[in-house]
Order: structure tokens, then C-alpha cells, then sequence
């Protein structure tokens, strides 16, 4: 990002609503997984053209420019499967002629500009050794896409118990002046502790000690979450769609 994107980014955080397209480019959580592989994630991007993920291994997202036409379309279909699938996260674009959705979820986009976040004693630094332990945990509690390179992309934080991996929240997409709190999940066995928003804490105040603000997403349909999240101190900003879609053959 150029520095006067970077200031434009700036003067619209804090807002609710998706921020107006500008000469000098968009609101980074409108677009942010482009705002994330073009900025301070650009060391992670795959690229065909403009369109642009990161690699399989360390997350499934993918991302157009804010104004795709024709030949960034394209770009996206060399990055499909064998099937012609591919993840298409985080965006309502329209999809052009001969493209299809095969899966479609609703999901909501929340701002922590009011989280009182602070760092949990009881948290410890989760690394590459420990990754064996969070796939099993993501498997059990199906947070959402988590790989085994995913802990590249920030700091992850758990709680264990016993030993054990009980509970963990890290980051994900990391865009001018905010960054994603993701992999937010707890065992079974351990819910209705409050390890979750402890979690969700810790992660938002390294967000916050880099002077960023923490974001997040999740299923329209997780009143659970969406109700811990807002008692946390996040707000709705935007509502997005999770699909996966076919390029045409």
C-alpha cells in the first residue's frame, strides 16, 4: 500500500459502515483479504494478474481487486481446483456470466474499536511445535479454515489444561490498521468458562499494543458468538458472504 492509501485507510477507521471508494483506493475491511495480500501480508501472495491468495497450506483465502473486470476473473480461475472450484471468502461480488456458487454461507463482519483488551496470565504462546494440537482442536471444534502453516500469519494464543490444548483465538488477515482475530475455539468439554472472550482479550490486545484495531468474522447465524463478541466490545460493521464457486470449464 502506498502511504496515501495508508492515510486515506486511516482517517476512516472507527466508521460502522463500509467507507466510500476514493481516488486513492477503499476502506480496507471492505476488501480485506486484497487489503491483507497487498499490504502488510504481500510477502504471502500468490499471484495470477491482479487476483491474488495466499498459499493453500497457510489459509484458503483468495481476493479480487475492489473494481474486478474480465481478465482478473481469469486470474482467479488459474488458482481453481481440478474441478474448477475455489474458495471465494469474504465478499458479496456478483459473479460474472458462466461462474456458479456450489456453497454459500452468510456471514458478518465486526469491529473491536471498543474492546477492553487485556493480556490473560493464564495464555501461553502457541508455536510451530504446538500445531499438531491445534489441528486436532480445530477439527473437534470447527472454528473454520485453519492449515498447518496458518500460525505464519500472527500471534497465536491457548489455554491448556492439564497439559492439554483446551482452548485457543490467534490472528489471521493482517490489513492496514486492523487485524483479524480468528480460530477462536474451545474443547467441548471446557465451554461455558469464558475461555473464549479471555481468548479473544488477549489476541485483541496485541492487535491493539501495535496501535491496530481487532476484527473479526463469523456465521450470521452464530448468535452465540455474535452475543459474546458484542459484550466484548465488537460491533457489526457489514455483512459478507462465504461461497465457493466454479470457474467456468
Amino acid at each position: 500500500m502506498t502511504q496515501a492509501q495508508t492515510q486515506t485507510y486511516a482517517a476512516h477507521e472507527g466508521t460502522t459502515g463500509p467507507a466510500p471508494h476514493t481516488e486513492r483506493g477503499f476502506h480496507p475491511l471492505d476488501h480485506p483479504a486484497y487489503a491483507a495480500l497487498t499490504g502488510p501480508h504481500a510477502h504471502f501472495a500468490e499471484r495470477s494478474g491482479r487476483a491474488l491468495r495466499y498459499p493453500a497450506a497457510v489459509t484458503p483465502w483468495t481476493a479480487l481487486p475492489p473494481d474486478p473486470g474480465p481478465e482478473d476473473w481469469a486470474g482467479l480461475a488459474a488458482f481453481a481446483a481440478p474441478d474448477g472450484t475455489l474458495p471465494l471468502l469474504g465478499t458479496d461480488v456478483e459473479l460474472p456470466e458462466g461462474w456458479e456458487t456450489t456453497v454459500d454461507h452468510e456471514g458478518v463482519r465486526m469491529v473491536g474499536d471498543a474492546v477492553a483488551a487485556t493480556p490473560d496470565p493464564e495464555t501461553v504462546l502457541l508455536t510451530a511445535d504446538d500445531v499438531p494440537e491445534m489441528l486436532d482442536l480445530v477439527a473437534r471444534t470447527q472454528p473454520g479454515p485453519f492449515t498447518p502453516r496458518t500460525i505464519e500469519l500472527g500471534t497465536y494464543l491457548g489455554i491448556r489444561e492439564g497439559g492439554k490444548l483446551i482452548a485457543m483465538a490467534g490472528e489471521r488477515l493482517h490489513l492496514p490498521g486492523y487485524t483479524e482475530v480468528s480460530a477462536v475455539c474451545t474443547d467441548p468439554d471446557h465451554r461455558g468458562k469464558g475461555l473464549a472472550g479471555r481468548l479473544v482479550k488477549a489476541v485483541a490486545a496485541v492487535v491493539q499494543e501495535r496501535g491496530e484495531t481487532p476484527f473479526l468474522h463469523t456465521g450470521a447465524g452464530n448468535k452465540n458468538a455474535i452475543r459474546l463478541y458484542e459484550s466484548l466490545g465488537f460491533h457489526l460493521r457489514d455483512t459478507t458472504r462465504f461461497r465457493t464457486v466454479r470457474a467456468p470449464r
